[in-house]
């Protein structure tokens, strides 16, 4: 509309003008319904093509978008194991902080687990005394063993010494029996001596290892039952949650609620502009913003980052070939907008619907000394023409309750 009514000042009014005061035709008389195409053609026919001209330059170096939402994630309250839960610490719209406590649960095997895995420690922990024990008891037989046997080995050689000085006080029964008992007593020495290194082993490795094990065992209990309790991995604002004590709540299809972090979806924007601007849009390219909740402001913004692919493109791997005429749509050029002055949009929640119009600007360009005069005549009028964008914004933003308030009953 803007559009239109620029162009006919400059066309279809000077027309008119001569028609009127230079050939002295009236409105009524001799221009009327019927005869306005033929009195008015040269003006009617510039008119309309200067029009079109002019929206074509200016959606393609100031594009629009009605397509703007500053998208936010969710975190989905869930538990790690399943239960039910015996203990609530928050509400719904409670805003809470990384590690508060959301919900328990009731974590009775958790519990008895970690019982038993507490036992097993304790146990280990007294057989690490029994067998400082057993070792003292080894060390003992092997002292005894040791003493035994050198008694054994005086007396047999004593009598091989009588022996061999010819003495009749000497059996030789008595000196077999004697080497007999001395091999035996070596077989016991080397047994106590066995006993020993064994005691020794169960406190050297295999009481440290059952000890770790043991403890290991304990920390995987204590970890399963701190799974019983929920907690906000993220600062945030609890949203839909209807959770009862004694209700039951799975990691697979019970979930608790919903937790909206903070700072997700703020001062932040996405916008979807046509492929056509892809040429023309560009990082640090500023643009303005009007969102329907927030009416009536409008939020000077800058592009901070412009998608290199089209989503249209983008495929599965599947067992069927992708055919292109399957994508009905064209896809759109993905944007990235932030405000340019800090807090502007502070006040736009996360998900609003807005509208954006981002301005092409030559100043740059247009200081070449060498640049042709054409070209300069022509950017100047690209720039310039910027001006009916934000004046389209301003009238879209100003109608904007009228229209949804009124002529939308509300909704």
């Amino acid at each position: 509309m803007l559009e239109a009514i620029l162009c006919s000042l400059v066309s279809l009014l000077p027309d008119y003008l001569f028609r009127r005061y230079g050939q002295g035709k009236r409105i009524g008389h001799e221009i009327t319904l019927f005869s306005m195409w033929y009195e008015l053609r040269w003006g009617l026919t510039i008119w309309l093509m200067l029009t079109i001209s002019l929206i074509t330059v200016l959606f393609y170096y100031h594009p629009a978008s009605l397509t703007v939402n500053s998208y936010f994630r969710t975190v989905t309250i869930l538990p790690q194991v399943s239960g039910r839960v015996s203990e609530i610490h928050v509400s719904n719209n409670q805003i809470v902080s990384a590690g508060d406590p959301l919900i328990e649960l009731d974590g009775l095997s958790q519990r008895a687990s970690l019982d038993a895995a507490r036992a097993q420690l304790v146990e280990t922990e007294v057989s690490a005394t029994i067998a400082e024990t057993d070792l003292a008891l080894a060390e003992a037989g092997v002292a005894q063993a040791r003493a035994a046997l050198t008694q054994s080995q005086e007396e047999l050689e004593r009598n091989e010494t009588l022996r061999d000085q010819g003495s009749s006080a000497v059996r030789l029964t008595e000196i077999e029996r004697l080497e007999n008992l001395v091999d035996q007593r070596q077989a016991q020495l080397q047994a106590a001596e066995l006993q020993q290194q064994s005691a020794q082993q169960q406190i050297d490795q295999v009481i440290p290892a059952r000890l770790e094990s043991a403890k290991a065992q304990v920390a995987l209990a204590q970890a399963e039952l701190d799974k019983t309790v929920i907690v906000a991995g993220i600062d945030g604002q609890i949203e839909q949650f209807g959770l009862q004590v004694g209700d039951f709540i799975s990691p697979l299809a019970r979930p608790a609620g919903i937790l909206v972090p903070t700072e997700s979806g703020r001062n932040r924007f996405q916008a979807a502009f046509s492929q056509i601007a892809a040429q023309v849009i560009h990082t640090g390219m500023v643009g303005e913003m009007g969102c329907m909740s927030k009416p009536l402001d409008i939020i000077p913004m800058v592009v901070t980052q412009v998608q290199d692919v089209i989503p249209a493109g983008q495929i599965r791997p599947t067992d069927r070939l992708a055919d292109p005429q399957d994508n009905v749509r064209p896809g759109s050029v993905l944007t990235y907008l932030e405000p340019l002055y800090p807090g502007e949009a502070s006040r736009v929640p996360p998900g609003s619907s807005c509208i954006v119009m981002l301005y092409t600007d030559n100043h740059a360009k247009l200081e070449d000394e060498t640049l042709p005069t054409g070209r300069k005549i022509f950017l100047h009028v690209v720039d310039t023409i910027g001006v009916v964008h934000a004046a389209g914004l301003r009238l879209r933003m100003l109608f904007m309750p009228v229209q949804q308030l009124v002529f939308s009953g509300g909704h």
